[in-house]
């Protein structure tokens, strides 16, 4: 498939437009990561990934140095991939997102899987996303619980 024909398929998500670079090799269609500096096969769930990248990068101001995109983790001896994690400069975690793709519902299931990273990686901020609704959170770390948030709080 062509890139403009994928271009049709690929839907409108609740995030600012960006320039994004594509290219087509073998009938699959790639997107460029600017994280990790490589392109990425476009599937529904990366494109909701590239997008929240530049979010985060675009309006909230976070340094691409401190983004990590898909890495592997262990959850009680399981290993599992994150989608996007946002570092503070001491190396601790300031964010978790989990991506979902547009026609994925986020539900119950969701937070559950991303409160199970956190217990790993201990972030103050969660944020899920299926690129049309996105989700915010808190983390109260003594009191076991999430808060629900409007908005994550930019890069200072």
């Amino acid at each position: 498939m062509g890139i403009e024909n994928y271009l049709c398929v690929v839907q409108d998500l609740n995030f600012p437009k960006f320039d994004y670079r594509f290219k087509s090799t073998e009938n699959k269609v790639s997107i460029f990561d600017i994280i990790r500096k490589k392109f990425v096969v476009l599937q529904p769930e990366e494109w909701v990934r590239q997008h929240c990248v530049h979010y985060l990068i675009s309006e909230k101001k976070y340094p691409k140095s401190l983004i990590n995109v898909e890495k592997e983790l262990t959850v009680n001896g399981l290993k599992k991939r994150y989608d996007i994690v946002v570092f503070n400069p001491d190396g601790s975690i300031f964010l978790i997102v989990e991506c979902k793709a547009p026609k994925i519902k986020i539900n119950q299931d969701t937070f559950d899987q991303i409160a199970r990273y956190n217990m790993t990686l201990n972030a103050t901020y969660l944020m899920v996303t299926n690129g049309i609704n996105h989700y915010y959170c808190q983390m109260d770390v003594e009191a076991q619980h999430y808060d629900f948030l409007k908005e994550i709080p930019d890069y200072n």
